[in-house]
């Protein structure tokens, strides 16, 4: 279970435009794409040629839902994703007027022209509804924190990119966090350079909650791992501390126990933390290596239109960044370094 790759220590902290404070974008709206009209009726002339298709969902193509003049704005995001800020968050698409079947096949369509999905999970799986099961995360081995209406602390997805579109909103709570997995880490170094040493050392053990094909139970690997000049992040606290009911993952040291402290006392900080609601059409899209996100508990209302839910899927983006040797093979990052760092790209 260990990974014998060894890099270097980042020992400052890093200069990066993904290095971002909630307190400074919160007095601006650069980070908010809202859609026009004409994009809508795109999307809306896109639905009715992808509903002819008549065949699966996801073998549809960007070609199969083709959006003239908003694929260019979409596509113009990627250099935010990957080099700039980190995230976005696209807003203004009427839900209310499409069935959750279109709505699902809209979501598909529109992120055909940010990248390629990715599986989610070990049956393959592209697309994931976020909506409450009725389970605890302590029910099962296997139950992931998306399928609960707990708080989920602050963590990153898979592949490149994550994209949230939400359907329905709850009847309360579910507000949704996101920091910037730079400034966290530079703000760590600041306080306690001694911690972010430890943030970077391969002793980091994370459930795979029985998602890898492979049958591995537990990923080891740091929490940042430094390599190519990025800081490049895989952080999942309930994953970490799933991993200690296996009998032959080592207990947490004292510095490892600090070290998450300090991470979750620095992006729960107001001044480093940016929050917002996601209404119904809202879609949020997310570097999964720039930032770390994070939802309020929430709960839903009596009635099937007070049911939270949203749609997630992961992608890998043509200009997205090398990845560090040690995210082969990975459960969230392996299809994307199959894809971008392997010759033909993972195929044979």
């Amino acid at each position: 279970m260990s990974d014998a790759t060894t890099f270097e220590k980042l020992q400052t902290p890093l200069d990066d435009p993904s290095a971002w404070r909630g307190a400074d974008l919160r007095a601006r709206s650069d980070w908010i794409v809202t859609l026009t009209d004409a994009e809508i009726a795109e999307i809306e002339t896109a639905l009715i040629e992808a509903r002819a298709q008549q065949g699966d969902l996801f073998a549809l193509t960007k070609e199969d839902f083709p959006l003239p003049t908003l694929s260019a704005r979409l596509e113009g995001l990627r250099p935010v994703l990957e080099g700039g800020r980190g995230f976005a968050l696209v807003r203004g698409l009427p839900v209310d007027r499409y069935s959750e079947a279109d709505a699902r096949t809209i979501f598909w369509g529109l992120a055909q022209h940010v990248g390629t999905p990715e599986p989610q999970d070990g049956a393959g799986n592209l697309m994931h509804d976020v909506r409450d099961t009725g389970k605890s995360f302590a029910d099962s081995n296997t139950l992931r924190d998306y399928q609960t209406d707990a708080a989920i602390n602050f963590h990153n997805d898979g592949a490149d990119i994550f994209m949230l579109c939400c359907l329905q909103a709850g009847a309360s709570g579910g507000e949704s966090l996101l920091v910037s997995a730079v400034e966290v880490f530079n703000e760590a170094m600041r306080r306690r350079p001694d911690l972010a040493e430890v943030l970077q050392q391969a002793c980091w053990h994370m459930d795979t909650r029985g998602q890898r094909r492979d049958g591995v139970k537990v990923q080891v690997m740091p929490i940042y791992t430094y390599w190519n000049g990025q800081l490049t992040p895989n952080y999942k606290n309930s994953l970490m501390y799933a991993a200690q009911r296996f009998p032959d993952v080592p207990p947490f040291t004292d510095a490892q126990k600090e070290a998450i402290a300090l991470l979750d006392e620095i992006c729960s900080d107001p001044d480093i933390a940016l929050s917002f609601v996601m209404e119904p059409g809202d879609i949020q899209i997310a570097s999964n290596y720039a930032t770390f996100h994070a939802r309020t508990q929430y709960r839903d209302g009596g009635g099937p239109d007070r049911k939270r839910h949203l749609l997630r899927i992961w992608l890998t983006i043509p200009n997205g960044r090398p990845l560090p040797p040690n995210f082969e093979g990975t459960r969230e990052f392996g299809a994307t370094y199959a894809r971008r760092m392997t010759p033909n790209g993972g195929t044979t």
